[in-house]
């Protein structure tokens, strides 16, 4: 139709308006009369109803032909006209759906059926055609408008909720209804532009000026039409979330409205609406969708699709971009609900983690790393990143999400706290529970996680940020969950390049460590590598062996990148750490601070260039012969000193230092040496064993010196007095050791002496009962490995034969898990090389791999054979990475919580009380004054080793005659072992003395 601005169309309209409001007060009228007809009331009111229904449809095609004309003259009237409708149709759709449930009028709820759909039609009409008109400008006027925008929109959102009460036009009702809130959004962004913005809230209501006044009138009309929008569309999208899945047009509409209307309101006059709750609202629900999830896939009998997992969480990912989005715009108001928006965060990574763990839920992870990982982490950032939140208020989300609480509960019932958390569980946390709980630790690790591997997406405050909390992340590594979780637990993560997006499983320890490194490059040139650094120094001799590991490859990953210079200066200033710890005790005693910090500088240095292991040699040892070089270099070798990364010359001159100390240790050693022995004794010998693989050693004449001083030192062992046989059980372990690294000596007719000195002392010699010797048997093992090399005879005339199977019979004996692994390598080793046929000689009846592992008691050789062949598949067969079972878990769990135990009584040291030895270096000045003890000690150690005699002797007797009580036997003998070694220290305290 065409539009036409005649003064007779005008007043037709208005004239129909009129008529419609006196028709109104007549049915009202009849509505009165018919009370004093109360037996024909029912009759009365749907007459007076479908009465209503036509006049109302007539009326409105009335006015629908006026939609396209100039109606600016009557814009009022028809506005209230339309107020008025959506009034009286929501009164009535309520009343029509009672009155189908009582007693359904199909005719009248047709005929009221087609009137609201007609009507929400208009409804949308009127609206879009209001945004050709200019924004009215008088009080009045104003009001009339806003209230029709409201009563339609309020007539929408009761149309959407009774749509399943109208199911036969409920199609054509969503359809009109969604054209009403686009109609209704499209005339807020006209308003919008045609408004000048361009007063501040004071100016306006400090000016009196008539102009200003009257935009300041316009600017807050249009915001009250926005802010009624925005929070009818709230109440709309609220709605369409809580149906089900029907309503999918209306909350993508609602929603998508919702936040443009707010973008749009942003840096204008002050909305009348609370965006935090809309905020929260809409994390609500998406942890209640997540939490449905939960309830049903809590005990799942098969596979979840991929369909129905993207089936819950696309709306999810809706809900959460959409929070995304209104956070960004109004970061301060979001703020003040960032617990909820944090605790969201959390169920969504600890749920992630949780089902990554189930076979028939893989699927569900998948879908979760894909769609809602990195915009959960968005939400956090969109506060953290905004320059309008305080510094304060992040350092207050921040320390809520990573709370400090690792020790909380360490002395729980082990029992009872070695379980892993339920998907029910992780549901029963709220924000005020949080800080006190533990269930979400998990999801904090990863979110935790997760911002170390997207760095570039934070300000460089937040970097700071998150880097004071890395020891908040090595803390709660301790925790035993995460240590299990992170030792078997495979996750998948999305790899992004470009416009290709890949999604892979890798083990948590590597994401990890990944995460580490990539934050650690992000983070060296801004202020948050003084934290990192920080947190490298301060965890370099963690007790915890899972974070001494990640502490030390982020170490050896700084020295394979970082500059020349910076690296020779952190090494170097570990070795002066290292020289403030040293002692000639501590070198020999694998746990002293001397042999950690020398084990951390050898694997530095295994990552290290050249240049920088021949300066760490040239300032550690370099040409010294004091006493400390010799304690130092022996440490470091010992702990895997990489020679054959020295340059050429410094290895040649580092192999020459090594050999010419060990043979002159070994042509000054006699019987005195012993008795003369000083704390350091023996280090030339120590040396050679832990370097002899490195160096690349050729046959000498000297060479055979070696294996003298192996039959002097098993002399020395036997003869000596019990308080030095544990230095001749050291000093014959490493010769052990080195022997076996020297495969051309086993070719020497020397070695027949050897071997028969080994067999008296392990076998048939009065020490072979004494445990200490315990010690030497991994070195003997070895050693029986290189006999493959020695010609034997297999005749039982042959003492040396005899000598080395009794050997093997002994060492194959051995039931110890450890032992059995070195016993049963080494025979294997000598198995695949050696030139004798009747292998069956060297394995004893009562080998350990015989007996049943049910019972323990019944020994088998065929057992042995098939067990022997599976031992020998396993250690060709390739790693491969397993899944994790839930029995593998627990077992951590338990192993997790031990440790954490361990580590907070290392924690609790009071390190002002504890006394550092350490070695002066200046020789000269050493003081060799002793501290005499009461003579009460020194007797009560010499009744203790007589007692252990005693025992020795019985447990002897008793595994000669009661072979049916080997296990019991075996518990003595650790126990006696540990009791020995006790002691032992104890002699040497008091001879110190």
């Amino acid at each position: 139709m065409e539009r036409s601005s005649s003064n007779s169309d005008l007043q037709k309209l208005i004239e129909a308006i009129k008529i419609s409001e006196v028709v109104e007060g007549r049915t009202e009228l009849i509505a009165k009369l018919a009370d004093l007809h109360l037996s024909e009331k029912s009759d009365v009111n749907s007459l007076i109803e479908s009465l209503n229904c036509l006049l109302n449809k007539t009326v409105l095609h009335v006015a629908a032909k006026y939609l396209d004309s100039d109606i600016s003259g009557c814009l009022l009237q028809f506005l209230s006209l339309v107020s008025k409708a959506s009034v009286w149709c929501g009164k009535h759709l309520k009343m029509t759906v009672m009155s189908t449930e009582e007693s359904p009028e199909e005719e009248h709820c047709s005929l009221f059926y087609q009137m609201l759909l007609d009507f929400l039609s208009f409804s949308a009409s009127s609206v879009s055609s209001m945004t050709r008109y200019s924004v009215v400008t008088d009080k009045a006027s104003m009001e009339v408008v806003e209230k029709s925008i409201l009563e339609q929109l309020n007539l929408t959102k009761d149309a959407i909720s009774e749509i399943k009460n109208i199911d036969s036009i409920g199609g054509e009702v969503l359809k009109a209804a969604q054209a009403v809130i686009d109609a209704s959004i499209r005339l807020c962004k006209e308003y919008h532009q045609e408004t000048d913005w361009g007063f501040s809230g004071t100016d306006i209501e400090n000016n009196e000026n008539s102009m200003e006044c009257k935009q300041t009138c316009i600017m807050n009309h249009v915001m009250n039409i926005t802010t009624i929008t925005v929070e009818k569309l709230f109440e709309l999208g609220i709605l369409a979330a809580n149906d089900g899945g029907s309503l999918v047009t209306i909350l993508n509409v609602s929603w998508k409205g919702l936040v443009t209307l707010l973008q749009l309101s942003k840096g204008k006059l002050p909305l009348k609406v609370k965006v935090s709750d809309i905020v929260v609202t809409l994390i609500s629900l998406a942890n209640g969708s997540l939490k449905c999830a939960a309830e049903s896939w809590s005990s799942p009998k098969e596979t979840v699709s991929v369909t129905e997992a993207r089936r819950i969480f696309v709306p999810i990912k809706f809900y959460l971009i959409n929070a995304v989005k209104i956070s960004s715009l109004y970061p301060c108001q979001a703020h003040t609900v960032y617990r909820d928006l944090a605790l969201c965060v959390l169920l969504i990574s600890t749920f992630k983690l949780l089902v990554s763990n189930e076979k028939l839920m893989k699927d569900v992870s998948e879908v979760m790393a894909e769609l809602l990982e990195k915009t959960s982490l968005d939400l956090l950032s969109s506060l953290l990143n905004s320059t309008d939140v305080k510094q304060e208020y992040k350092y207050e989300l921040v320390d809520w999400l990573f709370f400090d609480d690792c020790w909380s509960d360490v002395n729980e019932n082990p029992i009872s706290k070695c379980r892993m958390t339920s998907l029910d569980e992780i549901f029963s946390v709220n924000c005020d529970t949080m800080p006190r709980s533990k269930v979400l630790v998990l999801g904090q690790v990863a979110i935790f996680s997760s911002f170390l591997r997207y760095p570039n997406d934070l300000v460089d405050d937040v970097k700071l940020l998150i880097a004071t909390k890395l020891d908040w992340f090595i803390n709660s590594i301790i925790d035993e969950e995460v240590y299990s979780s992170i030792l078997v637990s495979q996750i998948p993560l999305l790899h992004v390049s470009g416009k290709t997006v890949e999604l892979t499983w890798e083990p948590m320890f590597s994401a990890l460590l990944q995460a580490l490194k990539t934050f650690m490059i992000v983070v060296s040139s801004t202020l948050a590598w003084e934290e990192f650094e920080s947190f490298l120094v301060k965890n370099f001799l963690h007790p915890h062996f899972l974070c001494s590991e990640i502490i030390m490859e982020l170490w050896c990953f700084l020295v394979r990148h970082a500059e020349l210079e910076l690296v020779c200066g952190i090494i170097l200033e570990l070795c002066a750490l290292m020289k403030l710890v040293s002692s000639p005790e501590s070198v020999f005693v694998p746990d002293s601070s001397l042999r950690k910090m020398a084990k951390s500088v050898c694997i530095l240095l295994l990552y290290s260039r050249t240049a920088v292991v021949d300066c760490v040699y040239s300032s550690v040892i370099g040409d010294d012969r004091s006493q400390l070089s010799s304690v130092l270099y022996t440490a470091l070798l010992l702990e895997g000193f990489p020679l054959n990364s020295l340059s050429k010359n410094m290895k040649s001159i580092a192999k020459e230092r090594i050999i010419s100390d060990y043979f002159g240790f070994i042509d000054s050693f006699d019987d005195k040496s012993f008795t003369l022995s000083n704390p350091e004794f023996g280090l030339p010998v120590f040396a050679l064993s832990a370097s002899l693989r490195s160096l690349q050693v050729t046959i000498s004449d000297t060479d055979m010196k070696t294996l003298k001083f192996l039959v002097a030192i098993i002399c020395g062992y036997r003869n000596s007095a019990d308080k030095l046989k544990e230095v001749c059980c050291k000093l014959l372990s490493q010769t052990l050791g080195i022997s076996s690294n020297l495969s051309h000596l086993y070719e020497s007719e020397e070695m027949e002496e050897v071997i028969l000195e080994l067999h008296n002392l392990f076998v048939s010699g009065p020490a072979a009962s004494d445990t200490l010797l315990n010690q030497c048997k991994p070195e003997l093992a070895l050693f029986l490995a290189g006999i493959s090399k020695t010609t034997m005879s297999e005749s039982d005339n042959c003492p040396k034969s005899t000598a080395v199977w009794e050997l093997y019979h002994m060492v194959l004996r051995e039931r110890h898990w450890a032992f059995v692994h070195l016993s049963i390598a080494a025979f294997g080793y000598f198995a695949a090389r050696t030139s004798c046929n009747q292998l069956w000689r060297f394995m004893p009846q009562d080998a350990a791999l015989s007996y049943d592992l049910g019972s323990g008691n019944d020994a088998n050789e065929d057992r042995f054979m098939s067990e022997f062949k599976a031992f020998l598949e396993k250690e060709r067969a390739l790693p491969a990475v397993m899944s994790s079972s839930s029995e593998q878990q627990l077992l951590l769990l338990e192993e997790g919580l031990a440790l954490r135990q361990m580590v907070q009584k290392v924690s609790s040291i009071n390190l002002d009380g504890a006394r550092c030895d350490k070695m002066d270096i200046d020789d000269e000045n050493q003081s060799n004054k002793r501290r005499k003890l009461p003579g009460g000690i020194n007797r009560g150690v010499e009744l203790l080793q007589d007692g252990l005699k005693v025992i020795s002797g019985s447990l002897s007797q008793w595994q000669t005659n009661h072979l049916e009580s080997a296990e019991l036997h075996d518990r003595f003998m650790t126990h006696f072992s540990m009791l020995e070694n006790v002691i032992s220290h104890l002699q040497v305290l008091s001879d110190s003395s």
